[in-house]
């Protein structure tokens, strides 16, 4: 490998279909190889964290796996993470029903007791995405907490609240930079994974309000990372096969996993290729999946 050859790694936003992130992790540690920089958006967040930390994507995927298999485990916790009462829906107060990201992030998300207090701390410089409500407008954050800025950037409306920076409303980052790559730009090769995906179901089906608002959301995030691409391209995107989960599909890690095993054969000679060739130019390789 060139010695001095600087990778950017981008993991975009899409709830649990950024669990395919975790194979990209798989990759690098298979080939010996680490990010230099890593940008994450809502869920790539939590998963740039995870790698970040130190905690590799065996350990990740072996975590994620034997947590949302235990399904009665994962309900409970949810139900008492629960934000409103019986009394509340009763009162009309259904859609003010939002979870706290970070309790969620303490409750749900393996292996985050090894997440450090501070950016600093990281083995690996991470950069997180939240949007500014009021702001109209991204925030990065690269310094400081960590967990506030991952709780900010994965506060998907009408599942979680806002949550604040610096005094400032945060949500999910999906709404102004879904798939941040612009971020690690400066890297020598720049490789991004897009989990972003579409709506799903039947044509002719009405959605449900939360399929609603979610799907939406969904389309919007498209469209950004659409017209990105039009001026800027990562030297390798990757793009799983996800969109036959939900957002929320959080117990079906694993078929989310094996559905996307192949792609690590096609990422890892790409990436290997980019990095120990003398005269591979990296620019352009495609998309992955």
């Amino acid at each position: 490998m060139a010695s001095d050859m600087q990778i950017g790694l981008a993991l975009g936003g899409g709830g649990a279909r950024g669990m395919a992130h975790i194979l990209v992790c798989e990759v690098f540690d298979e080939l010996g190889l680490k990010p230099s920089v890593i940008a994450g958006t809502s869920i790539g967040a939590i998963i740039g964290a995870g790698y970040a930390s130190g905690v590799s994507g065996r350990e990740m995927r072996e975590q994620a796996v034997a947590f949302y298999s235990q399904k009665r485990e994962v309900l409970t916790r949810l139900w008492r993470a629960r934000p409103l009462g019986i009394a509340d829906v009763l009162k009309g107060r259904l859609l003010s029903a939002q979870f706290d990201p970070e309790l969620i992030i303490d409750q749900f998300v393996p292996g985050s007791d090894r997440f450090p207090e501070t950016f600093e701390e990281l083995q690996i410089p991470l950069k997180v995405i939240s949007c500014d409500f009021y702001g109209w407008s991204e925030t990065l954050t690269e310094k400081g907490p960590l967990k506030p800025a991952i709780a900010a950037s994965i506060a998907i409306p009408s599942v979680f609240k806002p949550s604040p920076i610096d005094g400032r409303m945060q949500i999910d980052g999906g709404a102004f930079n879904p798939l941040p790559f612009d971020h690690v730009a400066e890297a020598d090769l720049v490789i991004a994974c897009d989990v972003a995906g579409g709506p799903i179901g039947e044509p002719n089906v009405t959605p449900g309000l939360l399929e609603t608002v979610i799907g939406a959301a969904q389309i919007s995030m498209q469209a950004i990372t659409a017209e990105k691409l039009k001026w800027h391209q990562p030297d390798i995107l990757i793009r799983p096969d996800i969109n036959g989960f939900f957002v929320l599909d959080f117990f079906r890690t694993a078929d989310i996993l094996d559905l996307n095993e192949g792609l690590k054969d096609e990422l890892k000679q790409r990436l290997d290729r980019a990095v120990n060739s003398p005269f591979a130019d990296p620019r352009n390789l495609a998309v992955v999946g």
